[in-house]
């Protein structure tokens, strides 16, 4: 049976209460994968809250409050599903915000993801984020792009930022391969929860990590690259714009595994 389900602060959405947010552009967000009730990496879901919060609004919810929505709308939405929690607040965008504005929590469940099977080959557009640090909504750029990728014959974009350093894709996050250390794009971009937990999991596995600047000029044969989300930690990626890559399949085994090892919380 298909899941949809809408909760606004831990109760059922109506119509009415969704009507003003219809539209609304001013919210931050995080996405999870909910398998038998429980998730990976909650901790840093909660602190991407915590924090985003901090910087549009200026205050946030307790963990607490926000576990229990979670946790409310788990109940209801059966043990597997994607789970959206979008925070916004009172009186909205386009006003001057108010000394003490109220948060409110809306959370979606649907389906759970079926990500691609990959390889993928994404086009390299020149795209800078704005307020990259933070997972918000309203970024119409992300889908143009993708949909202009698609139509010059990719899967998807891969944004180049304006000093000619990789950043991110649409709604991925990156990861590069040389055959002994995993490289995370040193740019402006959105640290996703599952890049989080993968950082964390390879240092336990004493995998060699290391952040740097990769441009188009390092991409060879000998470097492979995934794409990540909450989709899934591990997607290889065939080819950046004109360049070929090596073949990541073993570069997404070590990820998957890595991301196995990461324990599942219920909220």
């Amino acid at each position: 049976m298909a899941v949809s389900l809408a909760h606004l602060n831990g109760k059922p959405a109506t119509a009415a209460d969704l009507a003003p947010l219809a539209f609304a552009g001013y919210a931050h967000f995080t996405a999870m994968q909910v398998r038998d009730r429980a998730v990976r990496g909650l901790d840093l879901h909660l602190e991407r809250l915590r924090r985003a919060s901090e910087v549009l609004f200026g205050q946030q919810l307790s963990t607490s409050r926000v576990r229990e929505y979670l946790r409310l709308a788990v109940d209801k939405g059966g043990p597997d599903a994607s789970l959206a929690c979008f925070v916004t607040s009172r009186p909205g965008e386009f006003v001057v915000d108010d000394t003490d504005p109220g948060l409110d929590v809306l959370i979606r469940l649907t389906d759970p993801a079926q990500p691609p099977t990959g390889p993928m080959a994404l086009d390299v557009v020149s795209h800078q984020r704005h307020l990259a640090g933070i997972k918000h909504v309203g970024e119409v750029a992300k889908t143009w792009y993708l949909r202009q990728a698609q139509a010059r014959g990719f899967d998807d974009a891969v944004f180049e930022d304006g000093t000619g350093r990789l950043s991110e894709a649409t709604i991925w996050n990156l990861a590069f391969w040389d055959g002994e250390t995993v490289i995370w794009p040193q740019a402006d971009l959105l640290p996703g929860v599952t890049m989080q937990i993968l950082t964390r999991q390879l240092a336990y596995l004493g995998v060699a990590q290391q952040t740097r600047d990769i441009r188009r000029a390092d991409l060879t044969e000998n470097l492979a690259c995934v794409l990540m989300n909450s989709w899934t930690p591990a997607i290889a990626v065939s080819h950046l714009g004109d360049r070929p890559l090596a073949d990541g399949t073993t570069f997404a085994h070590l990820l998957h595994e890595a991301y196995g090892n990461e324990p599942l919380t219920w909220p």
